[in-house]
This record gives C-alpha cells, structure tokens and sequence, in this order.
C-alpha cells in the first residue's frame, strides 16, 4: 500500500484523479510559470496598451532610420537587390524582417513593461545593435560576395539607436508616465497582519479612495484558500504587508502572476522579490510593484520545445552509449537493465522515474537494514557513500551519472524537464516540512541548482530546498542554460556523485 503523500501548497482548481493504473493526474493543473489563456479584457488592458504604444514607437524609430539611411545614400550606394525580396510601405523585405527580430527581442528583455528606469533605454539600444551585428553576420553568411555599403549600414545601424532612445523617452515622459499616475488600481485585495489591516484599509480609502474587496492575514498568503479569495474577489491589485518567510512569498507571486494580477508590495515584504520590484508609491505608501505580464509566457513554451527536442536528439545521439550501458549492466549482474522508481512530481502527482539499474535487485528491501547508517543530516533523504548495494558497472554510472539518461523518456513524457528540481521518492517526500512542498509547484528536472552547487556533497535538505525555491523565484531561459552547461562540466569531472 503506498503511504499517502501530504501535499503542499497546491494552485486552487487543482483535482487529482485516480488512473486505473493507480497513478494520479492532475485536471487542470500546470506549472505556476505557465502562460493563462489571454482574454479580451487582458487585450484591452492598460497594460497592454502601455505595451502597443512601446512597440509602436519602437517600430516608427526603426523605421524613420531606414528612410533616412536610405535617403542619404541613395545616390551613390543603395541596397543591393540581392538582399530586397519585396517592398511594403516602401521599405525593402530586410527591413521588416529586422523589425520582427528586435522586437521579439526587446519583449523576451521585458522592454515593453512599465520599468522606465534609464538601464532599460540603454539595455534597448544595446539589442538593436546587437540585431545589426548578427545581421552582418548574417548576410555574409548569406552571400559572401555581397558587397553591403558601409556608409548605408553605419548610418541605419546609429540612427536607428539613437531615435529608438529618444522616441522611447518622448513616449514615456510625455504620454505614459502622466498616464500611469492617473490609472490609480480601482479595487485591492489587501494582505497584512492582523493589527494592520484596518489601519491600511483606512490610508488607502482616505488618502485615494481605493477600496479595498477584500483582505487575509499575512500568514495565510501562501494558502489556497487566500488565492481562491483573491480570485474571487477579482481585483486590480493585491497589495501585501509582512509576508512570512520569503519561501512562501514565491509561490503567492507566481500564483499571482499566471492570474494576470499585479502584486505590490510594502517595504517589509522585500525579502527575495526585491530585484523583481518596481518602487511605486500607493496612496503615499512606498512599495514595489510586480506587474503580471499580458502577454508574457513565450519563454516557458520556448522552455518545453527545447526540453522536447532535446530529450528527443538526446536519445537519438545517445542511442549506441545507451545499448552499451544495457549490455554491460546485464554482464555484470543479474536482473533487469531498467530501475523504474515511483518519485512525486508536478504538484504532488507520482510519476515513475526511469533509470539504469545500478544495485542488485534486492536493493529496495535491503533499505531498511541500511536506514541507521545514514549520512543525510536530518533524515529527508537517504544517502550512504559506500552503499553495498551498488554494483561494479552501477558504481561508474553512478559517479559519471549516466544511470540518469533514460529519463529523457520522462522528459518526451511531459512528466519532467531537462532542468528543474530533482523528483524525490516517496520515501522523502513523507518527510517534507510544509514549506518544502512548494518545490512541487514547477516541473521536476533531470538536473538543477542542486546538481551545480555540490550535489552528493549537501548534508542538509534545508539547503537543498532553498536551492530549489532559489530557481524557482529567478527562473529564467538563461538560467537554465547556464546550469545545463555547468552540470556538462560537472558530470566531466565526476564531482560530487556517489
């Protein structure tokens, strides 16, 4: 009979059905960074429009500079017709082309939200140049014999840096900035503690006439019953005092986020949000506000088509290293090649876990014996550095971490991801403090923070957590890649596995 698993924080909607083969699913249940199906309010949001008007300035900088780069060159050194495949709004084929690129780059840098901090203009004017180099590249690439004019290039390339720039700032100080601190939020879902509450309710009525629809006591922010009380309540803002510990406060910001509803927060509640927070005052109350992206989640789905095609040319590649690993674990003891485990994965959903066998077959009963001779500090999991179980061929998978490639299998699953905190057994999971659940609210992964930042060599399950729930908060594209890469150098080396 398997032991009940005692589930974390869970996103509200969330049901759990049984399989006949007696696994759960989950019916309506995703990732927290998970894009939300965009509606016609989200379309018609301030928001949004804030974003059209960006991109809308951004698209006439770019193109008043191929006009002018045009005019003035084109009496002695036009574009070559190699390059101009059709005209619209008479402006060549590369131009729109160019247009798509950097736009869709300075939305993947989070151009088009309402931080109008000065690195953002200069963060912009970077991307565009980095646009014209990698087109450079580019057409060389393209036709090493193009002959491209410089004086047409140079003069497109600055003129389009400098009037992106200046349009962006005559935008933001003359029309959005005056705008947005019009557009005060019209209903706020207050978060405080107890003594708190009235005093605040009662600032932001008198000093704005914002009313607040709703509240909840701090240290019930993270729970399901508080979300499903912000979403009925359906308001603008939901502004926040004193949220406990800062493990908690992740989950209530992505929870938020994939609502579409903006997050502000007072002074007291900085803790690991800071760098995602935009100071704003609120009715004279000094906070940071963390706006819910309208047409954000492009880069979770660029996540799942890389974890797809990459478990997908990582099993083809590896096709022979995987026969010769399945040949010498059948030589070198009896019993299967394949381990299938039962782990807890997204949302508290167990899922079996596929690995090469690296023990003998006895090895789950033999558990038991063992349990006394843990090296793992508090108990969570269970770890010995000179397991007897191990076989000789399992010893060197285990140390290479090979015996984890067949959950490339998992990942064309959709049960896993290439990078994500690592699915744990049962056996852990029933030991989890409650905090420790909220590592459950994103995909596992076959590597992550944990693997990178000493693995085997972490006593403590505490410590392991907060990596996990580091990722979860700074989770970018970057960021995976870049723990891809460290866990490649890594697994060279063989440090920290046993």
């Amino acid at each position: 009979m398997r032991p009940a698993l005692p589930h974390g924080p869970q996103i509200p909607g969330a049901r759990l059905q049984a399989k006949p083969g007696g696994e759960a699913t989950a019916a309506g249940v995703s990732d927290i960074r998970a894009p939300r199906r965009l509606g016609w309010p989200d379309l018609i949001s301030w928001t949004s429009q804030r974003s059209l008007l960006l991109l809308l300035s951004d698209g006439a900088a770019l193109g008043l500079s191929w006009y002018l780069a045009r005019f003035l060159n084109q009496f002695f050194s036009p574009i070559p017709p190699q390059l101009v495949w059709w005209q619209w709004l008479g402006l060549p084929s590369p131009f729109w082309v160019f247009l798509g690129v950097t736009v869709s780059l300075l939305a993947a840098a989070g151009l088009y939200s309402g931080d109008y901090r000065i690195r953002n203009y200069l963060r912009a004017g970077e991307l565009v140049s980095l646009v014209y180099l990698v087109a450079l590249v580019g057409m060389y690439v393209y036709d090493p014999k193009l002959d491209l004019p410089r004086s047409l290039f140079f003069s497109a390339w600055l003129s389009s840096t400098v009037l992106m720039v200046v349009c962006r700032l005559g935008i933001v100080t003359l029309v959005l900035r005056p705008l947005d601190r019009r557009r005060l939020p019209s209903r706020i879902f207050l978060i405080a503690p107890a003594h708190r509450l009235k005093p605040l309710a009662t600032v932001l009525w008198q000093r704005a006439q914002l009313p607040v629809v709703g509240a909840a006591l701090a240290s019930t922010a993270h729970s399901s019953p508080t979300y499903r009380a912000i979403l009925q309540c359906q308001p603008s803002l939901v502004l926040a005092e004193g949220i406990p510990a800062a493990h908690l406060t992740s989950a209530l910001y992505w929870q938020l986020r994939r609502a579409g509803i903006a997050l502000q927060l007072l002074p007291s509640s900085r803790d690991m949000l800071y760098w995602r927070g935009l100071p704003e005052t609120i009715a004279g109350l000094p906070s940071l506000r963390l706006d819910a992206p309208r047409m954000g989640g492009w880069d979770y789905r660029l996540k799942r088509a890389i974890d797809y095609l990459g478990a997908t040319m990582g099993l083809g590649l590896l096709a022979p290293l995987l026969l010769a690993i399945a040949l010498a674990i059948r030589l070198d003891s009896p019993g299967p090649v394949w381990f299938r485990q039962q782990r807890v994965g997204l949302q508290g959903r167990p899922f079996w876990v596929w690995k090469f066998r690296t023990m003998g077959v006895d090895a789950p009963q033999r558990q038991a014996d063992l349990e006394v001779a843990n090296t793992n500090i508090d108990g969570i999991l269970f770890k010995l550095k000179q397991d007897p179980r191990v076989t000789r061929v399992g010893a060197w998978l285990r140390r290479t971490s090979l015996d984890e490639l067949p959950q490339l299998i998992n990942v064309l699953r959709g049960e896993m991801s290439l990078v994500g905190p690592r699915p744990l057994p049962v056996r852990d999971v029933t030991r989890f403090q409650a905090w420790h659940h909220i590592r459950h609210q994103v995909l596992p992964g076959i590597t992550g923070l944990w693997q990178i930042s000493g693995r085997s060599q972490i006593d403590c399950f505490d410590d392991v957590a907060r990596l996990d729930l580091h990722y979860i908060d700074h989770w970018s594209l970057n960021l995976d890649l870049e723990i891809l890469t460290a866990t490649l150098g890594i697994l060279w080396r063989g440090k920290g596995a046993y």
